[in-house]
């Protein structure tokens, strides 16, 4: 029976330890751009097309100007990438708790 629970707390010690390698593996290259991070978040780009183009309309063209400004310096894509970029680290930091707990139970179970 001893034996047993020794064997059991090294398979567990090495998934734990696979698990939390794999994860700053991962996170090594998403963060290097070796690879990108998974899509949680995906943008939709939508276009309003005018049917006018009236030029004593200049609250329409500020209005116009003003979009594609920020559009030019705040994309869509920019806060897609952060926010995939912030869903993987939450998600590599629980696997990386969850590593540690089944490592640390390894553990326990070796001694």
């Amino acid at each position: 029976m001893m034996n047993l629970n020794k064997i059991i707390g090294f398979v567990l010690l090495i998934l734990g330890l696979l698990i939390i390698g794999w994860t700053l593996f991962e996170s090594y290259n998403i963060f290097n751009g070796k690879t990108s991070a998974p899509f949680v978040f995906k943008t939709q780009t939508f276009e309003q097309k005018t049917s006018s183009n009236n030029p004593t309309d200049l609250k329409k063209q500020l209005n116009e100007a003003l979009k594609k400004q920020l559009n030019e310096m705040l994309s869509p894509e920019t806060f897609s990438k952060i926010l995939n970029m912030i869903s993987w680290s939450i998600f590599a930091g629980i696997l990386i708790l969850g590593g540690g707990q089944i490592a640390g139970l390894g553990i326990r179970l070796i001694s």
